[in-house]
C-alpha cells in the first residue's frame, strides 16, 4: 500500500475514526462527538469496517449506573497496513551498509540464505512440477507480488506483474537473489530469475535447466 494512498484514506472520515480507535477503544458516543457525525452514521461506518476485518467490538462500557450499555470498539490487527511503516527504509539502508562491507560473493549468498529461511514459513510445493510451481506462486503473491504461471507445452516460467521487493531493487538489484532463493525453495524446483528491473520492477523466474 503506498503512503500517498493511506495519506489519502487517513484523511477521510473512516481514515480518522480509524486514527481515533489506533489511541484507545471507543463508543459510537464517543466517535460521534469526535468526528461531528450521528450515531447512525458512526455505526455504518464500523459495520463496514468490521466486515472488512479492520475494526472489531471488544466489550461494553456503561457511563453511569443507568442506561443501556454501550459497545467498545478497537482496532484488529490488520488495521496497520493503513499506517507508514519505515521497512522499506531500514531495508535499504542494511543492505547499502552490507554492499559496503560484504564482497559480491558473500552479499549474494547471503540474500540466497535469507530468501530460502523465508521459505521455511509457507508449505513446499507437492506434486508434479507444475503443481510445486503454483504453490510457489501463491506464496509469493503472499509476500505482496503479483505473479501467475506461464505453461507453453512442457516449459514453465512465473510472471510477476508486480515485485514485493520494489522498494528497494531499484537500488539493490541483487535482492531478486533473495526472491530467486525463495521460491525455488517453496517449489523444490531450481528457477532462474530474469526480472525486469525498470523504475517498475517486475518479477519473473524461468525454470533452470
Amino acid at each position: 500500500m503506498s503512503s500517498a494512498w493511506s495519506l489519502r484514506f487517513l484523511t477521510s472520515t473512516r481514515g480518522r475514526l480509524i486514527a481515533l480507535l489506533r489511541r484507545d477503544t471507543r463508543t459510537v458516543d464517543d466517535l460521534a462527538s469526535a468526528l461531528n457525525l450521528t450515531d447512525n452514521a458512526v455505526r455504518a461506518h464500523l459495520a463496514a469496517l468490521e466486515r472488512d476485518g479492520i475494526v472489531r467490538q471488544c466489550g461494553v462500557r456503561r457511563d453511569g449506573g443507568v442506561g443501556k450499555p454501550a459497545f467498545a470498539y478497537e482496532l484488529t490487527a490488520d488495521a496497520e497496513q493503513f499506517f507508514a511503516k519505515p521497512y522499506a527504509t531500514v531495508l535499504n539502508e542494511m543492505l547499502t551498509v552490507l554492499d559496503g562491507t560484504l564482497a559480491h560473493d558473500d552479499m549474494e549468498q547471503l540474500l540466497r540464505t535469507i530468501g530460502a529461511r523465508m521459505a521455511r514459513g509457507y508449505p513446499p510445493g507437492q506434486g508434479d512440477a507444475r503443481m510445486r510451481l503454483e504453490a510457489a506462486v501463491s506464496a509469493l503473491n503472499q509476500l505482496g507480488g503479483l505473479a501467475e504461471l506461464d505453461v507453453e507445452g512442457e516449459n514453465f516460467s512465473l510472471r510477476g506483474y508486480s515485485c514485493p521487493l520494489a522498494a528497494v531493487v531499484p537500488g539493490h538489484p541483487d535482492a531478486c537473489r533473495l526472491a530467486e532463493a525463495f521460491v525455488s525453495e517453496v517449489a523444490g524446483v531450481p528457477v532462474r530469475e530474469c526480472c525486469d528491473r525498470g523504475a517498475v520492477p517486475h518479477c519473473r523466474f524461468e525454470v533452470a535447466e
